[in-house]
């Protein structure tokens, strides 16, 4: 991930009519995909990866009939800017998403293709991708999404020369984590840097720790709209853990006044002021372009800890699966979009990807990486996400987008103490689910 902000989660308002004028200056400007010029219309996310996508229309075009046309829109604009135009003229035939949550309003809307007829026709198009990350765009037991750019699982990065005098090594447990915060306590620096300002990067820690604990079941239900789950013994296990942590002063006493979106929490672990940081595997790459000789020399990275006596596999991963390109129903070049969907597999795009420093998620991926920018460090998030029994979407993501600001309000007042444990469980049963 090249830029500063992750891809994006928060939702950025914008109008109808700029939204119309955005579009038309994207890509040839012939409007949407069922404005009946001929093209199909593939809507992106504006930023660095753009490049790939490109290259990707730019090969497609060179054998189809019908011509595709890459369109963009920047910035946390997107999710709202894509929801304002997906029932209208102005709608995409292919959208890039994040799975899960964010296309479920869409499906239940009936606005988008099964894709099952496709990979009925060319298995390939499921075959070619790891189980884990295309089970993220299968909604009610229909294939929605095929899977795009890289994968984002969540790691913990490390500073080695602040551990090292320490006398702390990477924690393989949580009793080793809890132990490594106590002796950088001592040495004087912040444990764990956390952007708490953002919000999210706080959602990690209870995304990871509910997982090692319960297992991927308990969210699942929640998800399903099972509310005794947030209330189960699990989850006040889960909390109690994580209130534990924070009371240690894991993270210091001004979490909630840093940002990562501004620098500021990379920049904690880079000048040697914090000895972790919980964050998406963009963060290497973040790193390489703010602090180069602290990327390349002392940016350590592993799994997650363990929980003993914890329900959820050792090996489970939580994060962004991947982007997913989905199909609008009412494209009128199906036959060219099964074409264009299955260059997400191709050679061509798993190698111009990891150029960029993305991980695709194919299964050709392995012989690739030896190619890649860090090949070490892509070996290991490939295979971390490889032998994954599970790999929970992140909750503000697998949740639909009116769910976003309760889901991370809640977590950030638990943290500071607003809410206790009873009232952090009533804000999860009360988001919506559909």
């Amino acid at each position: 991930m090249k830029t500063r902000v992750r891809l994006p989660r928060l939702l950025a308002c914008g109008a109808t009519v700029a939204l119309a004028l955005s579009l038309t200056a994207c890509g040839n400007g012939d409007g949407g995909g069922s404005s009946g010029d001929g093209k199909i219309h593939v809507l992106v996310y504006g930023d660095a990866s753009n490049k790939v996508e490109k290259q990707i229309v730019d090969k497609f075009n060179k054998t189809s009939d019908v011509k595709a046309v890459l369109d963009t829109i920047p910035g946390a604009d997107y999710q709202q800017k894509l929801q304002t135009i997906i029932n209208t003229p102005q709608a995409p035939d292919v959208f890039f998403n994040w799975g899960g949550g964010s296309i479920q309003p869409f499906v239940k809307a009936d606005l988008l293709m099964p894709l099952d007829d496709f990979i009925e026709k060319d298995p390939g198009l499921k075959a070619n991708f790891l189980p884990s990350v295309f089970n993220s765009a299968v909604v009610d037991g229909k294939s929605y999404g095929v899977p795009m750019r890289g994968t984002q699982p969540i790691l913990l990065f490390h500073n080695k020369q602040v551990l090292d005098k320490a006398g702390v090594k990477p924690p393989k447990t949580w009793d080793e984590l809890l132990d490594a915060v106590k002796k950088l306590k001592d040495e004087g620096v912040t444990p764990i840097s956390l952007g708490g300002g953002d919000r999210w990067p706080t959602l990690m820690w209870f995304e990871y720790l509910y997982d090692r604990v319960a297992g991927p079941e308990l969210f699942e239900k929640a998800l399903k709209g099972d509310k005794d789950a947030w209330a189960s013994a699990d989850s006040k296990k889960a909390l109690s853990m994580l209130k534990e942590l924070v009371d240690a002063g894991a993270f210091g006493k001004n979490y909630d006044s840093v940002k990562y979106t501004n620098g500021s929490s990379p920049a904690l672990l880079a000048s040697g002021k914090a000895g972790f940081e919980l964050m998406g595997s963009w963060y290497y790459a973040q790193q390489q372009e703010d602090a180069k000789e602290f990327a390349e020399t002392d940016l350590g990275y592993t799994a997650f800890p363990t929980v003993q006596g914890g329900k959820g596999d050792p090996t489970n991963v939580v994060g962004n699966t991947n982007n997913f390109y989905s199909v609008l129903k009412k494209t009128k070049h199906p036959e060219a979009v099964a074409e264009f969907l299955k260059l997400m597999y191709s050679d061509e795009f798993v190698k111009a990807q990891m150029a960029i420093g993305n991980l695709p998620t194919t299964t050709s991926t392995r012989k690739f990486l030896d190619t890649a920018a860090d090949p070490e460090y892509s070996r290991f998030q490939y295979d971390l996400v490889a032998k994954a029994p599970s790999f929970q979407l992140s909750w503000d993501q697998a949740y639909p987008p009116s769910a976003i600001t309760p889901i991370q309000q809640a977590v950030q007042q638990f943290f500071n103490g607003q809410l206790d444990a009873d009232g952090f469980i009533k804000a999860m049963q009360a988001l919506p689910t559909e």
